[in-house]
């Protein structure tokens, strides 16, 4: 976490104030240096992959033409195999975008959808069958937010299998109006069927799913708060929703991150939550920990339980770079 003694040396006292206390500071060179300097910290050496945020965004999207390219590259790295995180947790998910399935005493919980549907064909289908779960018995799937890439395979699915499919009302009303973010490589958006809104629960089984509303990726993302078994114990985990700044200048988006984050601190606090995850395998480390659980079935402790205090300094992360992002473009 920030401390007075590391962020002296880079700023002045008035900065220091303001990032300590929250009260209001011109956005400065200064105070961006002040932002990562915290996330950089609350890193430390194992959540090295968050400070990504803190680099510079584009205050513009790129051309349909560069995002399709850019797109395209990462739905092309060769997909990871399936793997199981926890003894009710398991990875079907590509190696640039995640999908997480829950098993419970009733039927499975998926938590996103993928691209398109022959990702869900070969990575949800298909490596539920490798891990030997029954795609059949998937009786939700939770849409994070309402981008192609979390919700592409959930037509598919719900072709194949009749899954209740779970969006935030704001993120439902984006897919039905105006897509933010559109590409021939996704698939089109599923039609509306469960709205949430921050606080409510999804249950099936002995399993309960709480999701928070966690604006700023997209205004409508959610974040699944849920309980994962692993050698008798059971560990609270919090799936962060949306991450990457990458709606462009948008200053009072930004704020709704922060402020999304700070709340979850609280949450995951209150919860005493001991596992962060996310949607993309590049911010939670998921691949080489599903690795390292494939080379030892049954490894304690678990690779993905990093414990209260890094889960709180991931979103410290998150927070401070979405600071730093903010005094970027407001000195624009």
């Amino acid at each position: 976490m920030t401390n007075r003694s590391s962020i002296r040396p880079l700023v002045g006292t008035c900065v220091l104030a303001a990032i300590l206390s929250g009260c209001a500071q011109p956005a400065s060179q200064s105070t961006v240096s002040a932002h990562v300097a915290a996330a950089t910290q609350a890193a430390g050496t194992d959540l090295q992959p968050l400070l990504v945020l803190c680099k510079p965004a584009p205050a513009t999207r790129p051309p349909q033409a560069e995002a399709d390219r850019g797109i395209a590259a990462l739905i092309n790295k060769p997909p990871p195999p399936p793997g199981k995180a926890f003894d009710n947790l398991y990875y079907v998910g590509a190696d640039w975008v995640s999908a997480w399935a829950i098993k419970t005493s009733d039927g499975i919980i998926l938590i996103d959808a993928l691209n398109n549907e022959a990702e869900a064909t070969a990575l949800i289908d298909g490596g539920m069958r490798k891990l030997g779960l029954d795609p059949a018995q998937i009786k939700y799937v939770i849409v994070t937010h309402g981008h192609g890439d979390h919700y592409g395979g959930a037509r598919y699915l719900v072709q194949k299998y009749r899954p209740r499919i779970v969006m935030s009302e704001v993120d439902w009303k984006m897919t039905e109006t105006q897509l933010e973010f559109t590409t021939p490589l996704w698939g089109a958006p599923p039609q509306r069927d469960l709205a949430v809104k921050d606080g409510d629960r999804i249950t099936l089984g002995d399993t309960t799913v709480t999701v928070y509303l966690t604006p700023g990726h997209t205004m409508g993302t959610i974040t699944p708060v849920f309980d994962v078994k692993s050698g008798g114990r059971s560990y609270r985990t919090l799936l962060w929703g949306g991450t990457a700044f990458n709606f462009g200048k948008d200053i009072p988006r930004l704020d709704s991150y922060i402020q999304a984050t700070e709340r979850m601190s609280t949450v995951a606090k209150e919860q005493k939550v001991d596992v962060l995850l996310s949607n993309h395998s590049g911010y939670d480390n998921a691949l080489p920990r599903l690795e390292a659980l494939r080379q030892q079935p049954g490894l304690q402790p678990n690779p993905f339980v990093i414990g209260n205090d890094a889960v709180l300094r991931g979103l410290t992360v998150m927070n401070e770079c979405a600071r730093a992002t903010r005094d970027r473009f407001t000195m624009q």
